[in-house]
């Protein structure tokens, strides 16, 4: 079956006019057969060469001829086709390579890789609440946070954030108060969980604050330190209304007990117990963050200069404003801080001291019962004991008893009175060796 050739055309730089054509076949595979360039007037001339196992493309540019030389061989032996086969395969998978290797923001999308959404309640300074939801990236866009700073309030790393913390940033002061996570602001505030008892408990706590109704024609704080103050007013009285809850309860457990155990009232003793100490380590924890806080001064003076003109000199921390009268605010606000933090710090403390007193009342309490019960299991040892020791008695006289209870003859039972002088020996028997097993015991103060 015959091949029907194709005719690629190039041109070539002769004298004569007229087109040139290159005339090939399809196939690598067949026997190396002669191609022809047939020129308008001019003699074929044969070229015999070679086609490797891979098709070469041909182009019509007539400035890659000179490139014929590198990549390809006209006439060569069959060791360096191989070689230059390879070096061409070499030549043509780097540029694939480098193709393939950037991956965009697309390519990620495409492999199912989603920003992280939030739905928040965004309050702003003048009380407006609304819902909305914001991506990570928009987040960090208008709050001038970085992706680390996030971490402190994702809501989605609620176990490996569960301590208290507030950070301060140069536009934005991130709050984490247990279920309360929210970003503050100049203008408003972003409260991711919003409904969690955390949440709701500062919303109710700041939005009559942001009344102006409610100020009474006192001097306004910044919103920033209004919801500061807000989120610590919320956590401090909702730690202070649950020890209120559970000390009662403690009260009136340490009151009937120990005299009365029974299993209702040591399982109440025990959630009480359980109680205090989430209790307790809450308001140890809280109490920490602002012995953190009130020790660097570094913290406080970002939040007095946040909003205003104002810089902190490196090495001194010291305050400079462009406006000297910014400056002189910035110093009252500090004083007004620390002044916020150390009222919190001693609510947080009394908190944090009550549970713990209840907390080793409850302990004190629950040596005690131990102690009772093992009075109680001393005495019922005791009793054991006594009774173990009368039957082994007893069994001392039954065994006498079995022995004339064989039916053999000992001329004991003809006489008369046989009978009630063996009964009679067994019992004074058992009673005297009771005795003597009992004063045994209470000479090596076992009973």
């Amino acid at each position: 079956m015959a091949l029907s050739p194709h005719l690629l055309q190039f041109p070539v730089h002769t004298s004569s006019p007229g087109p040139d054509y290159l005339l090939f076949y399809p196939s690598p595979c067949q026997s190396p057969s002669p191609i022809s360039v047939h020129k308008t007037k001019i003699p074929v001339v044969p070229i015999a060469f070679k086609v490797s196992s891979r098709v070469r493309c041909l182009t019509k540019s007539s400035t890659e001829e000179d490139r014929w030389s590198d990549s390809e061989t006209l006439v060569s032996d069959d060791g360096g086709d191989d070689r230059d086969a390879a070096r061409e395969d070499a030549k043509v998978q780097q540029p694939q390579r480098e193709r393939i290797a950037p991956i965009s923001y697309g390519d990620s999308l495409s492999l199912g890789i989603r920003e992280p959404v939030y739905e928040v309640v965004e309050v702003k300074s003048n009380g407006m609440v609304s819902t909305r939801k914001i991506s990570r990236r928009r987040l960090l866009k208008t709050s001038g946070l970085r992706p680390r700073d996030i971490r402190s309030v994702d809501p989605s790393l609620f176990l490996t954030n569960s301590m208290p913390s507030l950070v301060v940033r140069e536009h934005a002061i991130l709050l984490n108060l247990g279920s309360l996570r929210a970003i503050a602001m100049q203008e408003r505030v972003l409260i991711f969980d919003y409904n969690c008892k955390g949440g709701k408990a500062f919303i109710d706590t700041l939005l009559p604050r942001l009344n102006p109704r409610n100020v009474n024609g006192g001097p306004c704080m910044p919103f920033e330190l209004e919801v500061v103050e807000a989120a610590l007013l919320s956590r401090v009285q909702r730690l202070e209304q649950r020890l209120m809850t559970v000390e009662p309860r403690v009260q009136a457990l340490l009151e009937v007990l120990p005299n009365r155990l029974t299993a209702d009232i040591l399982e109440e003793l025990r959630i009480s117990k359980q109680t205090l100490v989430e209790l307790g380590s809450r308001a140890g924890a809280l109490r920490q963050m602002l012995l953190d806080l009130l020790e660097d001064p570094h913290e406080i003076r970002l939040i007095c200069i946040m909003g205003r003109n104002c810089t902190l000199v490196k090495g001194n921390d010291n305050v400079e404003c462009s406006v000297p009268l910014e400056k002189q605010i910035a110093e009252e606000e500090e004083e007004e801080i620390e002044m916020l933090l150390e009222n919190y710090l001693q609510r947080c403390e009394s908190c944090y001291g009550q549970a713990e007193r209840l907390l080793d009342s409850a302990k004190e309490m629950e040596d005690s019962i131990a102690v009772n019960l093992s009075s109680r299991r001393l005495e019922v040892s005791r009793v054991e004991l006594l009774l173990q020791v009368g039957t082994f008695c007893v069994a001392v006289g039954a065994l006498v008893a079995g022995i004339f209870g064989m039916n053999l003859k000992s001329y004991l039972e003809e006489h008369v009175f046989a009978f009630w002088l063996t009964t009679a020996g067994i019992l004074v028997g058992a009673v005297v060796a009771f005795f003597i097993v009992y004063l045994y015991l209470r000479a090596r103060k076992i009973l």
